[in-house]
């Protein structure tokens, strides 16, 4: 590969609108650790400083990722679009955001009471399932560049 064709691979993977399932997948894990490190940081913050229970910070945390997730998806990874009220589409997004924040609760919960994890550790791999669903329900039911509603 020459370097004008690296130079154009690498501004691919963050420059222009696409709609290729591999750069979107790349995109949403970056877009992901991003509001993953803002979930993570909440979570810490609300628990040791302001000494809140970790399930009560989790689901608070959960959602100051949802809401980050949510901006950069929109802007950055996916191109099309299935709903083209924005309202409603971020109720969806939210809908499948309240389902991974189940799932997220039910999870941590599991792998720090049940297999006496420490609730950090239980959020990382809790985090690791949350993003698949939450990737999979999104591109699939959101972002489905087959949709005929596409903008």
């Amino acid at each position: 590969m020459s370097k004008n064709q690296q130079i154009t691979f690498l501004k691919s993977l963050f420059q222009g609108k696409t709609n290729s399932f591999f750069l979107q997948l790349f995109r949403y894990t970056f877009v992901g650790g991003l509001a993953f490190a803002v979930d993570f940081g909440a979570l810490f913050l609300l628990t040791e400083h302001f000494k809140l229970h970790y399930l009560i910070s989790a689901g608070i945390s959960f959602i100051l990722g949802l809401i980050v997730n949510y901006f950069l998806s929109v802007k950055w990874v996916f191109n099309s679009r299935t709903v083209k009220n924005h309202f409603l589409e971020f109720v969806i997004f939210s809908l499948i955001g309240l389902i991974g924040l189940g799932l997220n609760e039910f999870f941590l919960w599991i792998f720090t009471e049940k297999f006496l994890m420490y609730y950090l550790v239980s959020k990382i791999v809790t985090a690791i399932i949350v993003y698949l669903w939450n990737f999979m329900a999104r591109k699939v039911i959101l972002f489905d560049k087959k949709s005929p509603n596409n903008e």
